[in-house]
């Protein structure tokens, strides 16, 4: 298919004048046509002309086995440190999580030692609140009379 564009369109698209594009096509580098007094260029074919295709060829080495065997050589040899690397973080990792994780532990132990003790603590204080309560009784019982709180303030 075939896509025509005017001379000023065709110049925009381009790059170059309307001049220029009229000197290619007389000199008929261009494919080109005219219809009521306008000249239309064909698209595809004039940006090939004027834009040159950039063809890259493959340069062989007389050594390019042995500069593709140490690229690949290289390659290898960094894959490995990037795997010795990874190895020696996960170990390091793996310490750091043994650590914290025993710290976590001790911790816990800590804890439930001091729950005990608390506890341990609460019931003392409830019996010497139950022996105090009796020896307020028995005093009462023993002497009749009542020890105040302000007494005791005194």
């Amino acid at each position: 298919m075939q896509t025509w564009l005017s001379i000023d369109e065709f110049a925009k698209l381009i790059g170059k004048t309307t001049k220029e594009i009229e000197e290619l096509c007389e000199n008929n580098e261009l494919s080109h046509k005219i219809e009521d007094n306008k000249i239309y260029i064909e698209a595809n074919a004039g940006t090939q002309t004027l834009i040159p295709v950039a063809h890259t060829e493959i340069i062989e080495t007389p050594s390019g086995d042995t500069v593709l065997e140490k690229t690949i050589s290289t390659i290898l040899n960094l894959h490995e440190r990037v795997l010795e690397a990874k190895d020696e973080t996960i170990k390091t990792m793996q310490g750091e999580n043994d650590f914290l994780k025993s710290t976590v532990l001790s911790v816990q132990e800590i804890y439930d030692e001091d729950r005990k003790t608390i506890n341990t603590l609460q019931q003392q204080i409830k019996l010497l609140q139950e022996e105090l309560e009796y020896c307020r009784r028995k005093y009462k019982l023993m002497w009749g009379k009542v020890i105040k709180k302000e007494d005791e303030d005194e």
